[in-house]
């Protein structure tokens, strides 16, 4: 019989203590390969792309890049790694952020270490986990996106590019921005904001901006 490949994994933490300790347990587990750790998100990053590992387990407030801005890195590069975030507290607005940009697990550092080891299980076998300590967090989550849909039914006759275009003006990024992204001419850009804002009943020159970024987390 084969045998079951390990789960390849990277750590960071910029606490050396809860680092050496969180590192130590999940070394105990031998059904994972332990292949690095850094001390802040500029190093994760680099032990990512060197390893290139199934999961990284990342601090969300790390020095040099937070979580945010390496799963990002991550998104813009598209690294295959399934990214899970340790977190000390329990803001709606970073796991919004997060949920956003496709975490596959957010568990909080006070909890058991038995659940960051099966949080690491269950996200290697392709579920997602979200501490049961911030379950609040995505019910709320769930409750915006339902009311977002009866408020703006009209979303889902956006296209595909209105939609990432939607997202990116969220972002407050400008029409130059965005046809610098999506290799396509401002004036596309234009057209398709004037699409978007007629299908959404948006009128105004600024409410376009004023509806992404007031559902930015959602979208």
């Amino acid at each position: 019989m084969k045998e079951k490949e390990k789960i390849k994994l990277i750590f960071a933490d910029d606490h050396p203590i809860f680092r050496n300790g969180l590192k130590n347990l999940i070394i105990e587990d031998h059904e994972i390969d332990f292949l690095g750790e850094a001390e802040n998100g500029e190093k994760a990053l680099t032990l990512i792309s060197e390893f290139k590992p199934d999961i990284a387990l990342l601090d969300i407030d790390m020095p040099k890049m937070t979580g945010l801005e390496v799963l990002k890195e991550i998104n813009k590069n598209k690294v295959k790694v399934r990214v899970i975030f340790l977190s000390v507290y329990a803001s709606e607005d970073i796991f919004d952020e997060a949920m956003e940009l496709g975490i596959s697990g957010y568990v909080l550092k006070d909890g058991a270490v038995n659940e960051i080891l099966e949080c690491i299980h269950k996200v290697y076998d392709g579920e997602y986990y979200i501490s049961p300590a911030v379950s609040n967090l995505f019910i709320n989550r769930r409750d915006k996106i339902k009311r977002l849909e009866t408020d703006k039914p009209a979303l889902s006759n956006l296209t595909k590019t209105e939609m990432i275009i939607l997202k990116y003006i969220s972002q407050k990024m400008t029409s130059k921005e965005i046809a610098e992204e999506l290799f396509i001419s401002i004036k596309t850009v234009e057209n398709h904001r004037t699409n978007i804002s007629n299908k959404l009943g948006l009128k105004g020159s600024h409410s376009l901006l004023t509806f992404a970024i007031e559902n930015r987390a959602v979208l």
